[in-house]
């Protein structure tokens, strides 16, 4: 097997670094070069565009995804970003969904469901917040749940901001 300091040295790839240890931080001057490092390396995944996935999908890191997955897409405490090359046909259940390609299929957020232009969504959307920029296409229906387990049934901000009198004082009060 191969050892990792003799992978990371710097063959081909970085020819401008004379230093081949790996715990240094010679190539940056700023102070705290190591969290930029350990992020990539554990926070974020990416599949490339002609990765092919067909089946279930659960992580626990932020994905991104530009390849193709047909199935189930579950990373319930992360974000998963659908690349602009990404076509993915599965139930999606994420902390928060941006889509710059294309999903047919159910999309569930806890926090918030962003489509942004040029994105595609063929499929219901569930989550507190739902963002669709200009240019994007969405066809299906939205509930936009609270997290508190009730299920909002106002759809107007001012019935948003008072919480308590809405079921005695609200005139429409027949979305129960």
């Amino acid at each position: 097997m191969w050892k990792r300091d003799e992978a990371v040295k710097p063959t081909s790839g970085q020819p401008a670094s004379p230093a081949p240890v790996v715990s240094t931080p010679s190539a940056s001057p700023s102070a705290a070069p190591q969290p930029e490092s350990r992020r990539i390396e554990r926070d974020m995944v990416n599949i490339g565009k002609s990765v092919v996935i067909k089946g279930e999908l659960n992580g626990s890191e932020d994905l991104t995804i530009e390849g193709q997955v047909e199935g189930k897409i579950e990373l319930k405490d992360h974000v998963l970003t659908i690349g602009p090359n990404g076509k993915i046909k599965a139930q999606v259940f994420a902390k928060a969904v941006i889509v710059l390609g294309e999903v047919n299929g159910n999309v569930t957020a806890s926090e918030k469901v962003d489509i942004r232009d040029g994105g595609s969504v063929d499929g219901d959307i569930i989550a507190p917040r739902v963002a669709i920029a200009e240019g994007a296409h969405f066809r299906g229906s939205v509930d936009m749940q609270r997290k508190g387990g009730q299920p909002a049934a106002k759809e107007s901000p001012k019935a948003a901001s008072q919480p308590a009198p809405q079921t005695q004082a609200q005139p429409h009060a027949a979305a129960h």
